[in-house]
């Protein structure tokens, strides 16, 4: 079957939009937050405004298309505009893109797994998103943060860390057990207002990349929620487990696919100038063996970004369309994490002292990147996962 790769025009708006929020709001102040780690960036809020009505149009947009649209027609709705989105936004700035108010992760959790209710009730709130904690990091089945039915309410103890944005936003999607005993099946999200007594931020972290961005530690000490904050069905059903919870994955991982893909292309874009600067030329006509090595390695490196972004695209749409994706998406996570590390890395080296200084965003970008191969899952777990889809074995049974 031919595929149609052309952007479909009513998401035009979406990469000219956000493109040009990236080039001149995020790069001018690119470095500047990054040496300034735990420092807010103002800039963003304007910008948080304008992706708040854009988000509300969206949706307005999707549900139009819904009412009119065949059984028969594909869409191209939330998860192909976030990665759209997504890749602009990672070409001016990871983590300022991570910044961006009611643009959390937490935020497409609640899309993925909200019922018409909550949507409507949590549509305005900017939401990080809690799962990992001192005791464990991929195994996202190993959650020891409790949440306890009390009337008509759920009492959460326990503490989350790398939480992104987690000091910044004033809600956090929280995974707990509801039931130590009943495994996975018992993993629940709940949103939680970061006002609730009980939750504090115990500290911020200071890492290689992606400053900009807050990466906070979050303690609950009987955060009492209402159990409509939970998401989901409140059912333990041993026979699903905790898909319900993991289909939140299924719409983040292309995202942060989409951030590696976004900063890679500006990658790309950085090492193409340096190596035409040197007087060398990228000949496609030619065999990248019989070119200079540095072409041979950005040639190379092009076409592994070109598979990064149809992975990506191919799972957002899916998504979109109602299709299981959990192994596209696990699979368009790990290819533009080891896309951009290699990428990254590659394009330091090649740039020499151009790449290694702060005279350009080489090297801030190549630290920024190592993050995008490890969270929402390492590329060992992304691995772990396609195998067991590709070869129908179960957790238990592949390891």
């Amino acid at each position: 079957m031919a595929i149609n790769l052309e952007l479909p025009q009513k998401l035009a708006p979406v990469t000219e939009q956000a493109h040009l929020a990236a080039e001149h709001i995020f790069r001018p102040i690119s470095r500047t937050y990054d040496k300034a780690e735990h420092t807010y960036p103002q800039e963003l809020d304007e910008l948080g405004k304008l992706a708040r009505e854009a988000t509300r149009k969206g949706r307005e947009s999707d549900a139009a298309d819904k009412s009119s649209a065949k059984k028969s027609d594909v869409v191209n709705g939330g998860n192909m505009r976030a990665v759209l989105h997504g890749v602009e936004m990672g070409w001016g700035d990871v983590a300022l893109m991570l910044s961006i108010p009611y643009q959390g992760l937490g935020n497409a959790a609640i899309a993925a797994v909200a019922n018409p209710e909550q949507l409507e009730k949590f549509k305005d709130v900017w939401a990080s998103m809690a799962i990992t904690e001192p005791s464990f990091g991929s195994d996202s089945a190993a959650v020891s943060t409790t949440a306890t039915l009390d009337g008509d309410d759920y009492v959460i103890n326990g503490e989350k860390i790398f939480v992104t944005a987690g000091s910044r936003a004033d809600h956090v999607v929280v995974w707990a057990t509801v039931d130590k005993s009943a495994g996975r099946a018992a993993i629940k999200s709940f949103v939680v207002p970061m006002t609730t007594e009980g939750v504090s931020v115990v500290r911020l972290e200071h890492k290689l990349g992606i400053r900009a961005s807050d990466t906070a530690v979050l303690r609950f000490e009987d955060a009492r929620v209402p159990a409509e904050n939970l998401l989901g069905s409140p059912e333990v059903d041993t026979k699903k487990a905790f898909a319900g919870v993991m289909q939140t994955f299924d719409n983040t991982r292309p995202l942060v696919a989409a951030m590696a893909i976004g900063l890679g292309r500006a990658a790309l874009e950085e090492l193409r100038t340096v190596i035409e600067g040197a007087g060398l030329e990228i000949d496609y006509d030619q065999p990248a063996a019989n070119q200079a090595a540095a072409v041979h390695d950005f040639i190379r490196l092009e076409s592994d970004w070109e598979a990064s972004w149809l992975l990506a695209i191919r799972a957002a749409w899916m998504a979109d369309n109602k299709q299981p994706n959990s192994t596209e998406a696990s699979m368009s996570k790990a290819k533009a994490g080891r896309m951009v590390t290699e990428l990254t890395n590659k394009a330091v080296e090649i740039g020499g002292t151009v790449g290694y200084s702060e005279v350009g965003l080489l090297e801030k970008w190549a630290r920024d990147s190592k993050i995008l191969d490890i969270f929402e899952g390492t590329q060992q777990i992304q691995q772990l996962i396609i195998a067991r889809r590709v070869l129908g074995k179960s957790s238990s049974e592949l390891k």
